[in-house]
């Protein structure tokens, strides 16, 4: 063999080349120009023991600095129960890929079967499906699949509220789509209601409307009237909301939504240096035909016992390419039992309690920033557990002064910053963090 780890042989390798069309494997890369092609030797270490390579990881990870996280803008540090980490890692989740094979996939399917019973009861939906890569890549499927239930209709509008790490995942989505993305303005820091209107009445084929709860600077809104205004025009009413914040905000049934989407993290997940997340997605009956992924039912087998299967979706679906109603095969089953586990730990009770303290966590910084005369809140609107200030002094060398003392101070944003609480933080935290602020 060629390679010590590629299984093609030199007879393979030349009868592939030869249906390429190429002469030899330099061929495949003659586009790459010369100048940003590296030549070098890669710098492998040689091999070592499983204790030296321990140490190795070791020094590696001493260089990290562990900072308190007063940072959200889309990842938020929750608690974590440790029993959920020491179920999670147990052989038959840990290793379980895709219930495609659903008679001996009972397990998989069953707590597949618990994570949308959960997600429709907070999101108050019809329908939720298992799942999604992450609330950018959920957001995104539903603007697909708003434009396939809008059938001519290609243009979908999106709040300037929107998350911008959304918003590039959405336009990256819709670029070879043939969807257009029109952005609805916001007024006072939230979406601009008679904008909308305005746009639905004077654009055609609308197939979608995209909010989010909280929107990006943290200011919880007022949705009253979008949904009709997007009824009228036969549009769909999207909402992109962070998942633990509806335990005590409106849901999206009760904003009328057609479609309801966003990040699971939240949920208990760690902020793990950007993932693995879970994306999650609900939607009304009316447009489960259209909803990608795949949904679990419960029924009974011949004996009458209670048995779980995939519903409403063929093997074939998943090889469809362009023609199937999403591209998102594998779904992210393993995280959606870490939610699973959360939710169930937690209970209705734990969820609200955990939301209160983050609320009130949230509020007693934003006084306490206010009073030491440096920062303002940039929009008069209602807050969650996460706050959008203006700071009258140097917003990098207040960041960097956070990050020397220990703590990763918001999140620098469109020139000012952008802090968030979870229950996880104290009063003594919070307390430090204002006054290194005040010096």
């Amino acid at each position: 063999m060629t390679y010590k780890y590629f299984p093609h042989t030199s007879s393979d390798l030349q009868a592939m080349m030869e249906k390429s069309g190429v002469k030899s494997l330099d061929d495949l890369y003659a586009q790459i120009p010369e100048s940003i092609r590296y030549r070098g030797d890669y710098n492998i270490p040689s091999e070592m023991s499983e204790q030296e390579v321990r140490e190795v990881f070791a020094k590696l990870g001493s260089q990290n600095q562990e900072l308190t996280c007063f940072a959200g803008f889309g990842v938020y540090d929750h608690y974590t129960p440790s029993v959920i980490p020491s179920l999670l890692q147990r052989s038959e989740f840990l290793t379980s890929y895709t219930p495609y094979q659903a008679e001996i996939s009972q397990g998989t399917l069953h707590y597949i079967f618990e994570y949308q019973s959960m997600m429709t009861e907070l999101t108050g939906m019809d329908i939720s499906n298992a799942s999604m890569y992450d609330g950018s890549t959920a957001t995104a499927e539903a603007m697909l699949m708003s434009v396939a239930a809008g059938k001519k209709a290609n243009k979908v509008l999106v709040s300037a509220g929107m998350n911008p790490k959304t918003r590039e995942v959405l336009d990256t989505y819709a670029l070879h789509q043939d969807i257009e993305l029109v952005t609805i303005p916001l007024k006072d820091g939230a979406t601009d209601l008679s904008a909308l209107t305005s746009q639905l009445s004077t654009l055609e084929g609308v197939a979608g409307v995209m909010v989010q709860q909280p929107n990006v600077y943290g200011i919880v809104e007022d949705f009253s009237g979008f949904a009709d205004a997007c009824h009228e025009k036969k549009a769909l009413f999207i909402v992109n909301s962070v998942a633990a914040d509806l335990a005590v905000l409106k849901t999206p049934r009760e904003w009328d939504a057609d479609i309801a989407v966003g990040d699971g993290q939240s949920l208990g997940i760690p902020m793990l240096f950007g993932g693995p997340y879970v994306g999650y997605m609900c939607c009304t009956e009316k447009l489960i035909r259209k909803m990608p992924g795949r949904i679990v039912g419960m029924t009974k087998d011949n004996r009458g016992q209670r048995a779980f299967v995939l519903t409403l979706q063929a093997r074939e679906q998943h090889i469809r390419r362009q023609k199937a109603t999403s591209n998102i095969c594998s779904n992210q089953s393993l995280m959606a039992l870490f939610v699973t586990m959360y939710l169930s730990l937690l209970g209705k009770k734990g969820m609200r309690e955990a939301a209160q303290l983050s609320y009130a966590g949230a509020h007693y910084l934003c006084d306490e920033l206010v009073k030491t005369g440096k920062f303002h809140l940039a929009y008069d609107k209602p807050f969650f557990n996460e706050f959008y200030v203006k700071y009258d002094g140097d917003v990098d060398a207040l960041y960097q002064r956070f990050i020397q003392e220990g703590f990763l101070g918001g999140v620098k944003f469109d020139g000012g910053l952008l802090f968030a609480v979870t229950e996880k933080r104290t009063k003594e935290e919070i307390d430090n963090l204002v006054k290194i602020a005040a010096l």
